[in-house]
């Protein structure tokens, strides 16, 4: 990956952090994308420290013309994109039945879905130009509904619909489609989610520390992946299995899938 150039959005702490601090260790050209510019030249620092180089450009992904100024940025410096990493996400947690803000799943939707959707608008002829790669980082969550995560389960199973579609549009053109579905993983996410009442901080008690997946390994397999070009990564093995029976028995797939997520009223 060395002089390559990786395009990679919530770049400003958690699972974007490390692949950004990972792949300036191969020698990559990391762009560093995000709301927080402290945290952004923070993460710099350490690309730099790694052995890469760094570009910082302070985005909103929901903003579709901020999107096209990240494109814009990082072609200017770097003349070209390789690798564009969509991982930019907000949380959520609450049952459907308490929200009392609705315009919580637009919200959702603009950062999970229609952020990722933005900026491979504005990259795929560079991305293409180069027979690069897009990555999505979705959930989970993306693949089977979940009890208390409405909102961010269909923003997930939007993005993995728009890359599954977009993967088979951009068969022949050198361009290939990686959907990364991460389980629990120890970031701030967390912290940030969105409760029924739209705000922020609602952390999740049922994502116990010893179920969880640190970023670093979660950057790791996500890496390996890219450099394989793979199609899908599905980071559970439990996972794996909650498919299945999903597909041959969705009733006993959904009860544990509210097992697993000790469902209670918030």
């Amino acid at each position: 990956m060395r002089a390559k150039t990786a395009v990679i959005t919530g770049a400003s702490s958690g699972i974007g952090e490390e692949l950004a601090v990972a792949l300036a260790g191969r020698g990559a050209q990391v762009v560093l994308a995000a709301r927080g510019e402290g945290a952004l030249a923070r993460v710099k620092q350490r690309c730099e420290q790694a052995g890469g180089r760094a570009l910082v450009v302070p985005t909103d992904v929901s903003d579709p013309e901020a999107c096209g100024r990240l494109v814009a940025r990082a072609v200017e410096v770097f003349g070209g994109i390789d690798y564009l990493v969509n991982n930019a996400g907000l949380a959520m947690r609450g049952r459907f039945e308490d929200v009392t803000d609705l315009s919580l799943f637009e919200r959702l939707m603009r950062v999970n879905y229609l952020g990722a959707v933005y900026c491979t608008h504005h990259a795929l002829p560079h991305v293409k130009a180069r027979g690069g790669l897009l990555v999505a980082v979705s959930s989970l969550t993306g693949k089977s509904g979940v009890p208390t995560r409405t909102g961010y389960s269909a923003s997930k199973h939007a993005m993995q619909g728009f890359f599954d579609s977009l993967r088979i549009e951009l068969s022949g053109t050198g361009v290939d489609v990686l959907v990364v579905s991460p389980g629990f993983v120890a970031t701030d996410i967390r912290a940030r989610a969105l409760g029924p009442d739209g705000t922020a901080g609602h952390t999740d008690i049922a994502e116990e520390e010893n179920r969880m997946m640190d970023a670093r390994t979660c950057s790791d397999l996500i890496l390996r992946a890219m450099e394989r070009r793979e199609r899908e990564v599905v980071m559970m093995p439990a996972a794996k299995l909650m498919m299945a029976l999903k597909a041959l028995v969705p009733g006993v797939a959904d009860r544990l899938a509210s097992r697993m997520m000790k469902q209670t009223r918030p």
